[in-house]
């Protein structure tokens, strides 16, 4: 059985959209300090502290992301989510593993490690470029790499059987 603390809860955004699946722990927290509200609670889960206390399976969050104020982080993740994990010169899909980050213009021709310089590769694509620009190399961009306006959105998966039926209202794929 999975210690509550782990148990998934759905956390919807101020427009009732799913937004992420997080743990309870972090659902607990969150509607302490005020800042999410219960939605649904699990028909199934509770917890006892001097008497018996229904779980949390749906909240949702009380006020607006200002998303265009937020500092989009610098990393080797959004790099790849931007880029769709696409090698950014023969366009094959690949999984993390498989994919290496690339300066379009390379460092030691003064490229700099920024969001616009920086484009997912393949292995053997980055082997082939081998330290020169794309045009050096005689390849093609398929996309000029740009800083993102927005957060990457990160899709959550999880098993139909796992998802709880208290989500069926929120959740957009058919669970039967």
């Amino acid at each position: 059985m999975q210690p509550a603390q782990t148990m998934p809860v759905l956390f919807l955004d101020v427009d009732w959209q799913p937004l992420s699946v997080r743990p309870l722990k972090k659902a607990l927290k969150k509607i302490i300090s005020g800042s999410v509200e219960v939605v649904v609670y699990s028909r199934d889960r509770t917890i006892w502290a001097e008497k018996e206390h229904k779980l949390p399976s749906v909240v949702r969050v009380l006020r607006r992301f200002k998303r265009d104020r937020v500092a989009i982080k610098f990393s080797r993740l959004n790099i790849y989510t931007r880029d769709s994990y696409r090698c950014q010169y023969c366009g094959e899909r690949g999984p993390t593993e498989d994919l290496t980050f690339d300066h379009v213009v390379p460092r030691c021709q003064g490229g700099r490690t920024e969001w616009t310089n920086i484009v997912t590769a393949c292995s053997s694509c980055n082997c082939k470029k081998d330290g020169r620009t794309p045009e050096q190399a005689g390849m093609r961009l398929f996309r000029k790499p740009v800083k993102p306006r927005y957060l990457p959105v990160v899709m959550v998966q999880m098993d139909r059987r796992g998802v709880p039926p208290e989500w069926r209202d929120y959740w957009r794929i058919d669970l039967e």
